[in-house]
C-alpha cells in the first residue's frame, strides 16, 4: 500500500477519534467521536497548521474548491481564477477572458477538468461561467436579467449534474435557480415552497457557503441581517423548503450566518457573527444533528466572526473554521472551537485524500499540514 494509502485507511478507520493531516494525529477524550453525546472537553496532542503557497496574485480569493491534496481552484476579485496541479507550488491564471469587473465568489469543481465559477452582484453581474478544459476556454451559461436578483452562492449534488445558484430575496422570497446538466443550462424555480423572507434578509457571499448540499438531493441556505439568522433545508433539490433559527446573533446587516458545512444528510455546522471589523461575535457557531431542523449553539465557539467551514475527510467530529482574525479547530463536531492559527482566510475545503485549503485576501492560500 502506498503512503496515502496508508494515510487514507488510517484516516477511515478513526471515526473521529483521530483526524489526520498528511502527517499528525490530533486525539480528543472520547471514545467515538462526535456521536456520543458527551460533553467533555477534546484535548488535541498536535493541533494542525497552514503552509502557505504563493500564488502571485493580490485578489481577494473568496471562491474555493479543492479536489485533492494536488489540485485546487480558487477565485476571486478581479476577475480571477486560478489553478494548481502540483499541491500548490505553481498556479495558473486561468481567468475568464473580459471578466475583470466580475467578483468571482464562488467556484465548484465537477470533475478533473471541469468547474462552474459563480459572480456575484446586482443585476448582470450575477453570471455563471463552466469551463471543461481546465480553464483554458469558459462559457457563459448564466446572465442574470432580473435587477432586483443578486446570486450568492452555487453548489452541486453528489453526482455533478444537477445543481442550484442562491439569490438574495426577489419579491420577498429567496430566488433560487437550478440546473440538471453541470451548469449549462439555468432555470428559475418557482418560489412558492419557499418561506417568506425576513426584512433585511439576505445571503452572505463571503466564502462561497452560504448555499450547500449533501447527496443527491439535500440543500441547506443560511441567512442574515434579518431579525434571526436562519438555516433554510430542501430535500428535494430546492423544490420545496423549510426553515430553523441558528441561534447565531442577528438584528444587523452585518450578523447572521456566513457559511454551512455539513458532512451527511443530518449532521451540519454553521459560523458566523459580525464581519465588520473589530465588533464583538459570541455563540457565532452552532451544530446540528437532525439535517437543521433544529441547531444547539457551540459550548465554546471560535472567539471572533468566522466566514468559511469544512469538515475534514473520514472523520466524525473534526473540522476547520477560518476568517479575517484567524483559523480554530473542532475534534467534537462543533461543540468546542480551538484556534490554531491567526492567518487572515476567507473560505476553506477539503477533498477526500485528506487535502484541506485555505484561501483569502491579498492572494493567500494555504495547504493544511
Amino acid at each position: 500500500m502506498t503512503l496515502r494509502g496508508t494515510l487514507r485507511h488510517r484516516a477511515a478507520t478513526c471515526l473521529g477519534v483521530c483526524v489526520l493531516a498528511a502527517g499528525p494525529v490530533y486525539a480528543t477524550d472520547t471514545a467515538a467521536g462526535a456521536d456520543t453525546g458527551t460533553d467533555r472537553e477534546p484535548v488535541a496532542r498536535h493541533l494542525p497548521g497552514w503552509e502557505l503557497k504563493e500564488t502571485g496574485s493580490k485578489a481577494r480569493l473568496r471562491g474555493l474548491s479543492a479536489v485533492s491534496r494536488d489540485t485546487a481552484w480558487v477565485s476571486g476579485s478581479g476577475g480571477t481564477v486560478l489553478r494548481t496541479t502540483d499541491g500548490g507550488r505553481s498556479w495558473r491564471d486561468v481567468s475568464p477572458p473580459g471578466t475583470e469587473a466580475l467578483e468571482f465568489r464562488d467556484i465548484e469543481a465537477l470533475g478533473r477538468r471541469s468547474a462552474v465559477a459563480l459572480s456575484i452582484g446586482p443585476g448582470e453581474d450575477s453570471r455563471i461561467y463552466r469551463t471543461d478544459d481546465a480553464g483554458a476556454t469558459w462559457t457563459e451559461t448564466f446572465r442574470n436579467d432580473h435587477p432586483g436578483a443578486f446570486y450568492d452562492c452555487v453548489t452541486f449534488f453528489a453526482g455533478g449534474r444537477e445543481g442550484l445558484a442562491l439569490s438574495d430575496p426577489v419579491d420577498g422570497r429567496f430566488r433560487i435557480l437550478s440546473t440538471s446538466d453541470g451548469g449549462r443550462s439555468w432555470k428559475v424555480l418557482p418560489d412558492d415552497g419557499m418561506p417568506p423572507a425576513q426584512p433585511g434578509d439576505a445571503a452572505f457571499a463571503a466564502s462561497g457557503q452560504c448555499l450547500v448540499s449533501a447527496g443527491r438531493s439535500d440543500a441547506w441556505f443560511a441567512t442574515g441581517g434579518g431579525a434571526t439568522a436562519r438555516v433554510l433545508h430542501s430535500a428535494d433539490r430546492g423544490r420545496t423548503w423549510t426553515e430553523a433559527e441558528s441561534g447565531i446573533p442577528a438584528g444587523d446587516p452585518a450578523r447572521g450566518v456566513f457559511a454551512l458545512a455539513f458532512r451527511d444528510a443530518r449532521h451540519g455546522l454553521a459560523v458566523g457573527g459580525d464581519f465588520q471589523p473589530g465588533n464583538p461575535s459570541p455563540d457565532a457557531a452552532a451544530r446540528t444533528g437532525d439535517g437543521g431542523a433544529s441547531w444547539t449553539d457551540a459550548r465554546k465557539p471560535p472567539p471572533e466572526y468566522r466566514s468559511g467551514v469544512a469538515w475534514l475527510p473520514h472523520s466524525r467530529g473534526a473540522a476547520l473554521a477560518v476568517g479575517p482574525t484567524g483559523s480554530d479547530v473542532t475534534f467534537d463536531a462543533g461543540r468546542t472551537w480551538h484556534g490554531f492559527d491567526s492567518g487572515s482566510y476567507d473560505t476553506v475545503d477539503c477533498s477526500a485524500d485528506l487535502g484541506c485549503w485555505a484561501a483569502g485576501e491579498q492572494g493567500r492560500v494555504a495547504r493544511l499540514e
